[in-house]
């Protein structure tokens, strides 16, 4: 399938090999890896979001990102549509959230400037 690569283990070594039960199952006699093409980049994201520099800053995404997509789901309309098609629910989405934005923008300008 588009953007998976299969690797597949050489049946004539496979065949003859000792450790073949720990490895494969397989009646041919042959390991089969599935794997996706940015596979690697999903585990170094991984990587780096438990390191100790970035773990603060990923906690914040439950009170930042998070929240606006549960806002725009809850207060906005974004649980269920009555559109069809991509295009249509792109410009839904778009201005979804520039309505969002709209409304933060709001809010801190009408907060006024903080004491220190």
């Amino acid at each position: 399938k588009e953007g998976y690569r299969e690797y597949k283990s050489p049946k004539h070594i496979c065949a003859t090999c000792s450790s073949l039960s720990r490895c494969t199952e397989s009646k041919e006699y042959q390991k089969v890896v599935t794997r996706h093409i940015w596979q690697t980049y999903v585990e170094e994201a991984d990587h780096l979001r438990h390191h100790q520099d970035v773990k603060p800053i990923y906690a914040k995404r439950k009170e930042t990102i998070e929240r606006v997509f549960a806002d725009a789901k809850e207060k906005h309309g974004m649980r269920w549509t009555t559109l069809r098609g991509l295009k249509k629910l792109s410009m839904q989405a778009m201005l979804t959230f520039a309505a969002i934005n709209l409304k933060k923008m709001a809010n801190w300008t009408w907060q006024g400037p903080k004491m220190a």
